[in-house]
């Protein structure tokens, strides 16, 4: 569910006020994180390593309250919950959108990736989860950048994972991420411990 609150009875008003109407409100940081833990996990278990970074995302993300706040259309709005959004390969040879819930469970969760992305991809239809706040990703698994930077288009305000193909080196393994965000949902001091806690839910799922 969400709802829309006054701004001004947040701890984002001043934010709201100096960066809702700005012409580029968004930031980007990057980070080179350490998925060692997650491609070992990934291999062992026969898990999906991009549903387990997705899960480590919602995971790392349901800490910080800031994430349960959203601007749109000049409003800011409330949620109760999170979801964590998967491009997916459809059969028609081009891309869906696909938002999964969260939840703390990672065996559900694994259960509801599979079905929903396998969903996505034999109807070409998007799954969305509107009353839920989306955190975006996008993997180029097949690819080699050094970094990327999210389209604003004015419309969509949610933050913004992209990551590309991990390089295995000889004592760890990392993937390089970069992480845009709306500056009234967030400082950049909330963004680092976000990309701080990320870092300790990969290293330490079990």
């Amino acid at each position: 569910m969400k709802q829309e609150i006054n701004p001004k009875e947040t701890s984002r008003a001043y934010a709201f006020e100096m960066w809702m109407k700005a012409p580029m409100p968004m930031v980007t940081f990057f980070k080179t994180l350490d998925v060692s833990h997650l491609v070992r996990m990934s291999k062992r278990k026969g898990l999906k390593f991009n549903m387990l970074m997705c899960w480590c995302i919602g995971k790392a993300a349901s800490g910080i309250k800031e994430f349960y706040l959203l601007p749109e259309g000049g409003r800011l709005m409330q949620f109760d919950s999170l979801a964590v959004n998967t491009i997916v390969a459809n059969k028609q040879g081009e891309v869906s959108s696909c938002d999964i819930p969260f939840c703390e469970d990672l065996s559900l969760f694994n259960e509801k990736y599979l079905r929903l992305t396998k969903e996505v991809a034999e109807t070409c239809r998007n799954h969305d989860l509107p009353d839920a706040m989306v955190i975006g990703t996008s993997a180029l698994a097949q690819y080699d950048i050094d970094g990327a930077v999210g389209m604003y288009s004015g419309i969509f305000n949610n933050p913004f994972l992209i990551w590309a193909r991990y390089k295995r080196g000889f004592f760890r393994t990392t993937l390089k991420v970069s992480f845009q965000f709306h500056h009234t949902q967030m400082d950049g001091a909330h963004a680092a411990r976000f990309l701080d806690a990320l870092q300790r839910e990969i290293g330490q799922l079990r």
